[in-house]
């Protein structure tokens, strides 16, 4: 299927519904094998309208502001699981009203909201672990670096009172295996097993890149299986990047192609404004059709629309020249995209489609123009 060829207009997300469901129903085998129960990391994929399919098949959400809260209340209406490294003073008794699980990141911040929470007994409190086990290669994704804000150590864990709280989580991963969850439940358990059967769940986070194609799915299961079979708890998921991974694209365009010792197209996106993380991680995303520099004959470095001069997306080569017109499909484009993007140097924000391969048809859920840009300014 040739996707650019649905599009209107570009740049353009867009979200394969086939696609999507797949994923889904790995997370939902995963549940059924495991007893865990899934929920959307919001701060991953928050394109509300795939929510009534994935509603269908998962237990809720994971918020991690009060924005987030409010639309997993409203738009997904299942249980919302709050956790944020502070919450604000003025903004916690409304998020009271949308969670059904808050969890605090320092034992001073239940301190000053525990009296609140005793009443408002339908929100369960946890508290945030950091077991001060690094599995993430990448400093600037690894919550257990070395005085790493997120999370309570087993120092200061030692000074919480925990009446009221029902729960513990821990995040230690990112794009990783269940044999990662393996080595973090040891340490896990090793430093808090006299209190984890105290609880009644336990969240292990994200980062469980469970529908990637050489995920051992089983290998989780049974790591979960053999918790729960230790510990009477409900044990919970919250994977971001796995339920949308590689169900989606970004549609963009050629706008000129010039040469400065090299061939360079600019195109109509920018990975500062539309896939940040190209910049931060930082990676390569994959284009369909096109190969590494050299593999194909034309070979051209990839430009984006903004002023960065760092705004470049990588290098590439094609079959054929590429010239202005010319459509580009960006791959797994659909989690920590849409979430991150900006409108840096007034760049428009691409537009937002669904694709239906049993029609064979896109549906733009979603158009952006000038009076996007102006509101979020004064």
């Amino acid at each position: 299927m040739k996707i650019s060829s649905k599009i209107p207009n570009t740049p353009c997300y867009v979200v394969d519904e086939s696609l999507l469901k797949k994923n889904l129903e790995v997370l939902s085998r995963v549940q059924k094998i495991s007893g865990v129960r899934i929920i959307l990391a919001l701060k991953g994929f928050a394109m509300f309208s795939t929510f009534p399919l994935i509603k269908k098949y998962l237990e809720g959400v994971s918020a991690s502001s009060l924005n987030e809260a409010r639309l997993g209340r409203e738009e997904f209406g299942k249980e919302v699981h709050v956790c944020a490294p502070a919450y604000r003073e003025d903004e916690f008794g409304e998020l009271l009203r949308y969670a059904d699980h808050i969890v605090f990141n320092s034992v001073p911040q239940w301190n000053r909201f525990k009296e609140q929470l005793k009443k408002n007994p339908k929100v369960k409190a946890g508290l945030r672990i950091n077991p001060e086990h690094s599995e993430v290669r990448v400093p600037l994704y690894d919550p257990c670096s070395p005085g790493s804000r997120l999370g309570i150590t087993l120092k200061e864990f030692a000074m919480a009172d925990l009446d009221g709280i029902t729960g513990l989580h821990f995040h230690t991963l990112c794009e990783l295996n269940s044999d990662s969850l393996e080595r973090t439940l040891e340490v896990f358990e090793n430093k808090f097993a006299n209190v984890i059967g105290k609880m009644e769940w336990v969240n292990f986070g994200g980062g469980h890149h469970i529908t990637r194609h050489d995920y051992d799915v089983d290998r989780l299961c049974g790591a979960i299986k053999k918790f729960r079979e230790k510990y009477p708890v409900t044990v919970y998921l919250e994977p971001g990047e796995a339920i949308a991974l590689n169900t989606g694209y970004l549609v963009s365009s050629v706008l000129d192609v010039m040469r400065n010792e090299i061939d360079i197209a600019i195109l109509d996106t920018s990975a500062a404004a539309h896939m940040p993380d190209v910049l931060e991680m930082p990676y390569r995303p994959e284009i369909q059709g096109a190969g590494k520099p050299g593999e194909f004959e034309y070979t051209y470095r990839l430009g984006g629309m903004s002023c960065l001069a760092g705004d470049i997306i990588g290098d590439y080569s094609f079959k054929e020249p590429l010239k202005p017109g010319d459509r580009l499909v960006f791959l797994d484009m659909a989690h920590y995209t849409m979430v991150k993007n900006n409108t840096f140097n007034g760049v428009a924000l691409p537009s937002i489609g669904i694709y239906y391969p049993e029609k064979n048809e896109t549906r733009i859920v979603r158009k952006f123009d000038y009076s996007d840009f102006r509101n979020r300014l004064s």
